[in-house]
């Protein structure tokens, strides 16, 4: 029996002022929004599908995953319809709509899509009080760069209409291929759902000595691991991968049924968060943990008795440990990128290794283009994002397989892992510091008045005093990129304050909400002396703190 064609329909729409991505091809905001506004979703999936040319878009494959949160399944839908009417050729999806983050770069770059939309709104919150989010992906499998980023936010001021084929349904949940007759095209349209892990897993397989790791959980000197999905996307991964794949027992993993609403909690891999694994993990029963976000790409490393291993630190001993890894071990390392704000411990080990660092913008799109060009093989954030030129996008199952690597291979727990390494190369002191919820216009003055008071030459090699010490300014700036492939300049992307001790105060605006601001301040100070290894870094950092509150106190400005 012939099947009868699917309607292609062009509906009418008026622009949105606000579909500006916020960094990296992502669109992030309040899920009722999506849900209440008018064609609010359709008219950016249109100017995301606009932004890629014609000719490349015509018959192309592209991927979709989500981190299954509220909201998801009803996008996906929207987005295959979109799809098919666009000239999309084929789509391939996560079984039920499910896919990390690092796995639909792994996906595209496998089958060499054109690339690929990712729905989630990273640790926002999830359920219908929450955030959701668009994310583009492209031909690389990592985030859009900046250029295609303006392309689609030019597109969404001016969209008047968008094609849908709204009586297309596709099963989310069974694998394999499903086709369909669209009005007007020759070929028919195809939809491939996918196993959510397996292309991901033989990737990591490739990288990593699973039969070491496996004899770390399951030999006769195993250790303990608790393992915390955070009801996000990462559920079917653990389970599969650290638990069928390498023998960690089915209790080593909690909160791995991805939730619409991440089970009530903030699928944020932090102290503040991850509370239960924190709790866990100070009974002492485990000797390492971690936790993920929503959608994959971040994570958290504890050791045993609840010991806190921060980014900054986890990236520079990943760095120092790249030869417990077969794949480094095969391919070399060309060299460590980090985003501006993040600590300067990975340039202590790349000074060792004789690798250089490229300090960049926050944002994975400027170390993708760095991978591309083969001058980077491991690049992290302070914000618990970490990955390797294996993909491109930060990676944190990688990221915990690597630190298990680690531990199989140096025979030692978490802490005598880090300690070790401050030993050897100093420990930096760092905090992050996070004013939310600003008005826009209150935080743009903040910063400006702030940018006046340090760029003066009056400031230059200025003293403070705090305390038993004196801090000297050794210089100051408005942070500027220049990528070294392509020559392409950013500008503005955080103000600097550089002691000569080469401690460091940082001030930088989020990106991340539309509505509201945040003004993160980043304190760092190095510390050589072993004997002063023990602070806790709230401590540590007080004098920096201090000097902090100087500069604030002088703009005139307080921040409560």
């Amino acid at each position: 029996m012939e099947r009868t064609p699917i309607p292609v329909l062009t509906v009418q729409t008026a622009p949105y002022e606000d579909q500006r991505p916020t960094g990296g091809g992502g669109l992030r905001r309040p899920t009722g929004l999506f849900e209440s506004q008018r064609n609010y979703l359709p008219n950016f999936v249109q100017s995301l599908l606009s932004s890629v040319d014609l000719r490349d878009r015509q018959g192309c494959t592209m991927v979709v995953g989500s981190d299954g949160r509220y909201f998801s399944r009803a996008a996906i839908e929207i987005v295959v319809q979109m799809a098919a009417a666009n000239g999309i050729g084929r789509l391939v999806i996560g079984q039920n709509g499910i896919l990390s983050t690092p796995a639909v770069s792994c996906i595209i770059r496998k089958i060499k899509a054109a690339g690929g939309i990712i729905l989630t709104a990273s640790h926002s919150p999830g359920g219908p009080g929450g955030e959701f989010g668009v994310k583009f992906e492209v031909a690389n499998g990592g985030p859009a760069p900046d250029a295609v980023s303006d392309k689609i936010y030019q597109i969404s001021k001016t969209l008047e209409e968008y094609t849908i084929c709204p009586d297309l349904r596709v099963d989310l949940s069974r694998l394999g291929r499903q086709e369909f007759d669209l009005e007007n095209k020759f070929k028919p349209f195809r939809v491939e759902i996918v196993d959510s892990v397996d292309i991901y897993l033989n990737l990591l397989r490739n990288i990593f000595d699973f039969n070491a790791i496996r004899n770390l959980l399951t030999g006769p000197n195993q250790i303990k691991i608790r393992i915390d999905a955070m009801n996000g996307v990462m559920g079917p991964y653990v389970r599969r991968i650290l638990c069928d794949e390498l023998g960690a027992p089915a209790n080593s993993a909690i909160n791995c049924v991805p939730l619409e609403d991440f089970g009530g909690q903030r699928p944020d891999p932090n102290l503040t968060y991850a509370t239960a694994l924190l709790e866990a993990m100070r009974g002492g029963e485990y000797g390492f943990g971690a936790a993920f976000d929503a959608d994959g790409d971040r994570y958290m490393i504890l050791g045993q008795n609840g010991f806190f291993v921060n980014a900054s630190d986890s990236l520079a001993i990943i760095a120092a440990n790249l030869s417990c890894i077969p794949y480094f071990c095969q391919m070399g390392v060309r060299g460590f990128g980090r985003s501006m704000p993040t600590s300067t411990a990975l340039d202590k080990v790349a000074k060792v290794m004789k690798v250089p660092v490229y300090e960049t913008p926050t944002g994975w799109r400027y170390f993708s283009n760095l991978m591309d060009s083969g001058r980077c093989s491991l690049c992290g954030e302070e914000s618990f994002g970490t990955g390797s030129d294996h993909l491109r996008e930060k990676d944190g199952l990688w990221a915990v397989l690597v630190w298990l690597s680690i531990l199989a291979a140096r025979k030692q727990s978490v802490e005598e892992i880090v300690r070790d390494h401050w030993a050897k190369f100093g420990r930096h002191y760092y905090c992050r510091f996070d004013y939310e919820a600003l008005e826009p216009r209150t935080a743009y003055f903040i910063m400006r008045d702030l940018e006046a008071l340090i760029t003066d030459k009056s400031f230059s090699h200025q003293q403070f005093a705090v305390g038993n010490n004196i801090y000297s300014v050794e210089r100051t700036d408005s942070f500027e990129y220049i990528d070294p492939v392509d020559g392409t300049v950013t500008k503005r992307q955080g103000l600097r304050i550089i002691f000569s001790d080469a401690s460091r105060l940082i001030f930088r605006m989020s990106a991340s909400s539309h509505v509201r601001a945040t003004l993160r301040i980043y304190a760092e100070s190095y510390e050589k002396d072993p004997s002063q290894h023990n602070k806790e870094p709230q401590v540590q950092l007080s004098e920096s703190i201090g000097t902090l509150g100087i500069l604030l106190c002088s703009t005139g400005w307080r921040l409560c």
